[in-house]
C-alpha cells in the first residue's frame, strides 16, 4: 500500500481504464483521456499513479516490458521527480509478477514521437514516452506504462483519432494488432498498480 491515503490511478484510454478496474476493483480510476483531454491535470490528489501504455524510445525494450518511471520530462522541458517510495512500490510489485522493470526517465510528448526522434530521445537518457504522465500536477506522482510500440514497430499518429484510423484500410493490420496488444500490455500494468493499492 502506497500511504494511508487512497491513491487516484490516472489512464487515458477506456482500455487502459478497464484494465485498472478490473485489476483493483475498488481503486479510484479517473480515465484523462489522451493527453489530458478529458480532465485537468491538477487537483486530483496528492497521490496520482499514472498508468497504461507507452512508446519505447530504445530500441532494446520490446512490446510488453514494463517501465517504471524515476523522472518525467513534461512537454514544457521542466522534469518531475517521481516519489521514490511509489517507484519502489511499483519495481518490487513488477517483480513479483515476474516482469523486471526497467525503472528509467519518461518523456511525455504533445505528439508521437516516431523516427529519428525516438532514437534521440532515447540518446538523452529516456527510455519511454507517453502523452500524460508529465501533465500531472500533485504532490506525489507515480508512473507505470508498458511498452506497446517499439522504433521496430511504429503506429501511425493516425490513431490519435481512432474512428478515422479505423476507417483507413491501410491501418487495418495494425488496428488488428492493437485489438490484441493493447488490451494485454494495459492488463500488466492494471495489475502492477493493483499490487501496489
Amino acid at each position: 500500500m502506497v500511504s494511508r491515503e487512497r491513491p487516484v490511478v490516472v489512464a487515458a484510454t477506456r482500455v487502459e481504464a478497464r484494465a485498472v478496474r478490473r485489476a483493483a476493483p475498488n481503486a479510484r480510476v479517473v480515465e484523462c483521456g489522451i493527453a489530458f483531454s478529458l480532465c485537468d491535470p491538477a487537483g486530483l490528489g496528492t497521490i496520482v499513479i499514472s498508468c497504461g501504455l507507452a512508446g519505447a524510445l530504445r530500441a532494446d525494450l520490446p512490446t510488453g516490458t514494463v517501465v517504471v518511471a524515476d523522472r518525467v520530462r513534461r512537454p514544457s522541458g521542466e522534469e518531475i521527480v517521481c516519489d521514490r517510495a511509489v517507484v519502489l512500490q511499483l519495481a518490487v510489485a513488477a517483480r513479483r509478477l515476474g516482469c523486471e522493470p526497467v525503472v528509467a526517465p519518461l518523456l511525455t510528448s504533445a505528439t508521437f514521437v516516431r523516427g529519428a526522434d525516438r532514437a534521440r530521445w532515447a540518446r538523452e537518457g529516456y527510455a519511454a514516452v507517453d502523452m500524460e504522465s508529465g501533465r500531472i500536477v500533485a504532490p506525489r506522482v507515480g508512473v507505470v506504462r508498458v511498452v506497446l510500440d517499439t522504433p521496430h514497430r511504429e503506429l501511425s499518429p493516425a490513431w490519435l483519432h481512432p474512428a478515422r484510423a479505423l476507417a483507413n484500410p491501410l491501418l487495418w493490420g495494425e488496428a488488428l494488432w492493437l485489438a490484441r496488444e493493447g488490451p494485454r500490455c494495459a492488463a500488466i500494468a492494471a495489475a502492477v498498480v493493483a499490487r501496489v493499492l
